[in-house]
């Protein structure tokens, strides 16, 4: 292996050394304590530290970089706390998730780093936003992200390079390839020679490199940052490596070919590095001594001390608590005159009233640019907040709502328009898995709105017309709103943009154009979790959200007849109790009505918790009105007859017979 220390004198030879050995001496170090059971588990760097060690040196203390769970020399490059480190490994309670996630899945602010989860792809998304950020606020950053071989066949990796490419974002796409994918070789994961010459097909600079030789390593990343932080865009570089040890310690390495173990052997970065710096007389044997007695005692000292801290202590109550960022919603109410506006207006109005009041608010999505949107929201948009903020985006949802975190982490809020709610299904993995779950792990805001252009009754098929919040009111960490009418379309937008929290915004697409209400011009906010009564009776309670509250009030002005209490949920994560509990305690009987389909519908969650909660209040069994169980039909026949509207009479009808 060839070394060019170039101008770096003694010194910094040395340092570059000891930030390498360190990482190596407390890998071995948790091998013995794995072996001895203090451990549970442990991913192996063992023969790759070159790589994490040199980029993370070559990169500024203030700039981000997104390691995966290979890359202890990221973190300790970094000076964090061996102790921090063993804690977190270990399940206590002063480890950076409080216990609740392992490894390196976490997150630090105080160091810039952003730990990966266990999907491995997603993470680049971040990079793009966080990158974003910094271009947008005229920073003169990089960012720097890992992958590794195997996850370059992720969509993610594709999507989160084709976005970084087009917007120029100053960020460093670093793939460890170490040629395994835990068993499975490179020959079986790509058929291209090299994987750096995809960086031909967006367009970017693709550079490969010995990611075991220390100085190669430090001397490129730090050349591309110095030169993407003046001429921001992304570059693809593959460091080529192999991984001395399993996947993780309990697959083993029976796989793999005993000759490349001979072979990478003679590569190893550390014994090559300090066999180099003894030829050119830097080191000495009793200097290294020094060094590895002054490693190993600071190694044992922190150790011991985080076997010491305390292990968490089970509370429901924390637990719950931190599923979301820390927020009490001040509600603003509206202080200027009100006009009849559409509920599709009204929510162009909320937004744009958003980007007003919040000017590290970025808006991404399909089309919304220069075009307006599918539906004409952000008509205007582009001449009034400029392209930097109003981003027509490629068709990658994942790669979008990822950037969206990357945005939040890096202090800008994010509004991603979905052109349908049915295309979510493109960016589920970052909104399940990262949005909801980022507080909860390790504590960070994940200040993103989704708005989700939903429903039925336009015929438009199975494709685009689907009701599906119930595949996130389950899903701890996020915040779902549903408005009905324009004034609260208008106030849950503005008060789903101030909160911090992920929030998912349905609005539903027939009452864009078909629906107008008094909606006052300004500033004002409606609260996240409060249902509105918007009729009072003796008889019955109909309990409902969205285009469900239209086909009530229709049914209701029908059959004037009938004394009918009419709850309209507005929110469904947190949903409104109380208020259902009133209604239910006042009548005795209740229809929970909502488009999307009846088996496991949100109103099965309602209907459960009353018959827990108001069971001695009840004279008749909760019934559910809802779609029926099949894809949503194109034509109007089909499409009238799937819906619960059609069923709404009939249900009516069966409960108030008991």
């Amino acid at each position: 292996m060839h070394f060019d220390r170039k101008e770096k004198d003694d010194k910094t030879l040395l340092s570059l050394y000891k930030c390498l050995l360190y990482p190596r001496m407390v890998e071995e170090k948790m091998l013995i304590l794995l072996r001895q059971g203090h451990i549970g588990k442990w991913f192996s760097g063992i023969g790759q530290e070159a790589i994490a060690v040199g980029s993370t040196l070559a990169m500024n203390a203030e700039e981000y970089i997104l390691p995966m769970h290979r890359n202890l020399g990221v973190f300790t490059s970094r000076d964090i706390p061996l102790r921090n480190l063993m804690a977190q490994w270990q399940g206590k309670v002063t480890g950076f998730t409080k216990g609740r996630d392992r490894s390196f899945h976490f997150g630090t602010q105080d160091y810039k780093i952003i730990g990966m989860i266990s999907h491995l792809g997603p993470q680049m998304a971040l990079a793009d936003g966080i990158a974003m950020a910094d271009l947008i606020a005229g920073q003169n950053k990089a960012t720097l992200v890992f992958t590794g071989e195997g996850a370059t066949s992720e969509g993610d990796f594709h999507e989160a390079i084709n976005v970084a490419s087009v917007w120029n974002l100053p960020v460093i796409f670093l793939i460890e390839n170490n040629g395994y994918g835990l068993s499975t070789p490179i020959n079986e994961q790509f058929n291209c020679e090299h994987l750096v010459d995809r960086a031909i097909g967006y367009g970017i600079e693709g550079i490969q490199i010995d990611g075991n030789n220390i100085l190669e390593v430090f001397d490129t990343i730090t050349e591309i940052t110095e030169s993407i932080r003046l001429n921001p865009r992304p570059v693809l570089l593959e460091c080529l490596t192999f991984r001395m040890r399993g996947h993780e310690e309990a697959s083993g390495t029976k796989y793999i070919p005993a000759q490349l173990f001979e072979e990478w052997g003679t590569k190893d970065p550390v014994k090559t590095f300090e066999d180099y710096l003894f030829h050119q007389r830097v080191l000495t044997d009793e200097l290294l001594q020094e060094i590895k007695a002054e490693f190993k005692a600071e190694i044992d000292r922190e150790i011991e001390l985080a076997f010491k801290d305390a292990d968490p202590v089970p509370s429901i109550e924390t637990e719950l608590a931190d599923m979301y960022y820390p927020y009490i919603q001040e509600v603003t109410l509206p202080t200027e005159s009100a006009t009849e506006m559409r509920y599709i207006d009204a929510i162009s109005d909320g937004l744009r009233i958003g980007m007003q009041q919040h000017h590290n608010l970025v808006i991404m999505g399909q089309d919304i640019a220069e075009y307006g949107g599918a539906f004409k929201i952000t008509a205007g948009f582009v001449e009034e907040f400029g392209k930097a903020r109003v981003r027509n985006t490629p068709i990658c949802e994942s790669a979008i709502v990822g950037a969206g975190l990357g945005l939040s982490i890096n202090g800008y809020k994010a509004v991603v328009e979905m052109q349908f709610a049915d295309f979510v299904t493109c960016g589920f993995n970052q909104i399940i898995n990262n949005l909801a779950k980022t507080h909860y792990r390790w504590g960070e805001k994940a200040d993103v709105v989704i708005r989700m252009p939903t429903g039925a009754g336009t015929g438009a098929g199975p494709f685009h017309s689907q009701s599906n919040e119930a595949w996130f009111t389950k899903t701890p960490g996020l915040k779902i709103v549903y408005p009905a009418f324009p004034y609260d379309a208008k106030g849950l937008l503005i008060a789903a943009i101030e909160d911090p929290n992920p929030v998912l915004y349905f609005e539903h697409k027939y009452l864009y154009r078909s629906l107008s209400g008094e909606v006052p011009a300004g500033y004002y906010t409606v609260a996240i979790g409060k249902a509105n009564l918007l009729k009072q009776g003796n008889q019955l309670t109909i309990i409902t959200y969205g285009l469900g509250v239209h086909w009530a009030l229709s049914y209701l002005e029908a059959h004037p007849e009938l004394a009918i209490s009419l709850v309209d949920l507005c929110s469904l994560q947190p949903w409104d109790k109380e208020t259902v509990s009133e209604a239910v305690k006042s009548t005795g009987r209740v229809i929970i009505l909502h488009e999307d389909t009846l088996s496991c519908g949100f109103g099965a969650e309602i209907a459960a918790w009353i018959a827990e909660h108001c069971f001695t209040y009840l004279d008749a069994p909760v019934m559910r009105c809802a779609s029926i169980d099949t894809a949503i039909p194109m034509s109007k026949i089909l499409e009238d007859q799937f819906l619960a509207k059609s069923r709404l009479h009939k249900t009516v009808q069966k409960i108030l017979a008991y």
